[in-house]
């Protein structure tokens, strides 16, 4: 919207309207939202150490003739079940030895007891074992029949959804496993589980967060999630943490469940379609939640803080209502007093910010009378190249929504800081402040 024919301080009129704006700002906004949900795929764990990763030379039928035995042996405790547990754990690299071993008898069952067993590092081995592609011979069914079965025990529950984390988190666990997975009954179990038993700790939930968490960030449309009520239980889920912390809850755990959660309604709020999400969501305390969260955590957690606000994007982005609740739970205060922190948390704020401009002159007035303009002024001074930038482009929404806010701004002696910006060795920055000045402040 911005391009010039050529590179200099002054222009020539520039053919860019509102909407083309608009336009231009979906697309960069649908590009990084799909970034950060191809990001947070692989950022929890790590599944395997690098002298792991080496294929494993062996002979098959030999290898199947061991792994019977090493069954045979691990069900018996003995001094060294941890030599077995790491030869299984080798000779399950092969898919046929794979095959042998589900078909014996409790073989997996006997996986999903070493995973809530007490013994550390059976339970890693056990981890590994289900992740050479168990799965492909019936490891999601069953894991689904153990959670159902042992769903009052909450450490098989907890064992059993990390189990399924890992698989779900491998560099193959899209499309085929995700699928495995959504055509089975995990999704409605792991969701029930989300609801925490004051007699329990939250490990289960946690753990079963994740494996909705991993199966967002792997879907491109996550309607089979929606169909469950995902993202209704999760958002109402999180308002309940949320305001637990916000008033001082300190239960461990509290924050490790909110992570995911965030997480779980981000990712849906931006995988699907608007019209899809139509009524999963009308609560507005969501949004006086989520700013209270990153009010509370930006200086203590800022990692909590940035995924809060990064779900605040996504959800005035989708929706004029929510943006609306903005003004209408007096917001915009709270979020302005944010933008001098950094760590991604201010540029996000900005974001939210513009989303609530771009739907149009009502909103941009409102906001201009809450004092955007005048922290504008702020931002536009920042060294932080991308805060300038952002904050060139809702200030264009603001000044093309009324005469009154060029006015406004003039008269808080803010076209210096647009006359330097002409300067800058940022050339998209000149483009953007030469084009204000001329066709929105000095015409």
């Amino acid at each position: 919207m911005w391009r010039l024919a050529k590179v200099r301080h002054k222009s020539g009129r520039l053919g860019v309207t509102l909407e083309e704006f608009k336009l231009k700002r979906r697309e960069q906004e649908r590009a990084l939202r799909q970034a950060r949900r191809d990001n947070q795929l692989v950022s929890r764990r790590l599944l395997l150490s690098d002298d792991e990763e080496h294929d494993v030379n062996m002979d098959t039928n030999t290898a199947e003739l061991d792994v019977v035995s090493l069954l045979h042996k691990l069900q018996h405790s003995s001094p060294e079940r941890e030599i077995h547990m790491r030869l299984l754990t080798k000779a399950l690299r092969d898919p046929s030895v794979q095959l042998s071993f589900v078909k014996q008898e409790n073989s997996v069952h006997l996986l999903v007891g070493f995973l809530s067993g007490s013994d550390a590092q059976c339970r890693l081995q056990t981890e590994h074992q289900v992740h050479w592609k168990l799965l492909a011979q019936g490891i999601v069914p069953a894991l689904a029949t153990c959670l159902e079965n042992q769903r009052h025990n909450p450490a098989v529950v907890e064992a059993v959804a990390f189990t399924l984390s890992q698989l779900l988190q491998t560099k193959d666990a899209a499309p085929k496993p995700v699928s495995m997975v959504l055509a089975s009954r995990l999704p409605s179990l792991l969701l029930s589980v989300l609801n925490p038993d004051p007699e329990f700790s939250l490990g289960p939930a946690i753990e079963c967060a994740w494996c909705l968490h991993y199966i967002a960030c792997s879907c491109e449309n996550n309607k089979a999630l929606l169909t469950h009520g995902t993202l209704t239980h999760c958002s109402s889920l999180l308002v309940t943490l949320g305001e637990a912390l916000v008033n001082g809850n300190q239960d461990e755990g509290l924050e490790l469940l909110l992570c995911p959660l965030l997480r779980i309604v981000g990712n849906l709020l931006s995988s699907c379609p608007a019209e899809e999400l139509a009524g999963q969501l009308t609560d507005s305390r969501l949004v006086v939640t989520l700013c209270s969260m990153v009010q509370s955590t930006v200086q203590t957690r800022p990692s909590l803080a940035r995924e809060s606000v990064w779900v605040l994007n996504n959800l005035t982005a989708f929706s004029a209502d929510f943006c609306s609740a903005l003004l209408t739970h007096d917001l915009v205060h709270r979020l302005i007093q944010l933008l001098s922190f950094s760590q991604g948390i201010n540029t996000m704020v900005l974001r939210v910010l513009a989303n609530a401009a771009f739907r149009g002159k009502e909103f941009c007035i409102t906001l201009t009378q809450l004092g955007l303009l005048t922290a504008l002024l702020t931002t536009l001074k920042m060294t932080d190249k991308e805060m300038v930038s952002l904050s060139l482009d809702l200030l264009f929404m603001l000044l093309v929504s009324s005469p009154q806010v060029a006015e406004e701004f003039v008269k808080i002696s803010c076209l210096s800081i647009l006359e330097a910006l002409q300067y800058n060795s940022d050339g998209d920055m000149r483009r953007k402040a030469t084009y204000l000045l001329e066709h929105h402040l000095l015409s």
